[in-house]
């Protein structure tokens, strides 16, 4: 899963060294286009505009190319489509994904608290996260319980706070 694909750079990288298949989430439609045109001969790659979080809902976001977010204020902003990734999860079917790579700025909390509480967060054998700490209220505190939580199913593998870091989950 590449939540957060903007233009599809990371999804090319996997899918040149690993030919595998990807599921690209990118809720902002002119970044989608892109994606999806990038990716048009290439059946191994699924695009979806739309973002994944811990609800179903439409949200407003604001435009800044890789920086933007449903967090910050101002600039433009266009209203996009979020679907709860344990109910995306249910629909397809999906028990096992070998990477989850996050950069969804902001959003990246809500969503992995999610899977926590729902018992899902195993379904990612690694996790590769951006947390982010603009605007969103106690982003230490609540990045550390994340961790924390993590930390009972996954390994750290690296980190490099507030840049990256990669869970990998542990041997049952």
């Amino acid at each position: 899963f590449d939540i957060g694909g903007y233009n599809g750079e990371y999804a090319s990288i996997l899918s040149n060294k690993y030919n595998c298949i990807i599921y690209i989430f990118e809720p902002v439609p002119s970044f989608f286009k892109i994606i999806e045109d990038r990716f048009s001969n290439n059946n191994r790659i699924h695009p979806l505009c739309i973002g994944l979080s811990d609800v179903s809902t439409k949200q407003s976001i604001s435009i800044q190319d890789i920086a933007s977010s449903i967090f910050i204020q101002g600039g433009k902003r266009i209203e996009i489509q979020l679907k709860d990734i344990t109910e995306f999860l249910k629909e397809t079917d999906l028990n096992t994904i070998d990477l989850m790579k996050l950069n969804i700025e902001g959003a990246e909390y809500a969503l992995l608290e999610s899977l926590i509480k729902n018992n899902r967060i195993s379904t990612f054998k690694n996790i590769l996260v951006q947390f982010h700490d603009f605007i969103i209220p106690n982003a230490k505190v609540r990045m550390m319980q994340i961790q924390k939580n993590l930390s009972r199913t996954h390994f750290l593998t690296y980190s490099y706070e507030f840049v990256w870091e990669n869970w990998q989950l542990k041997e049952s």
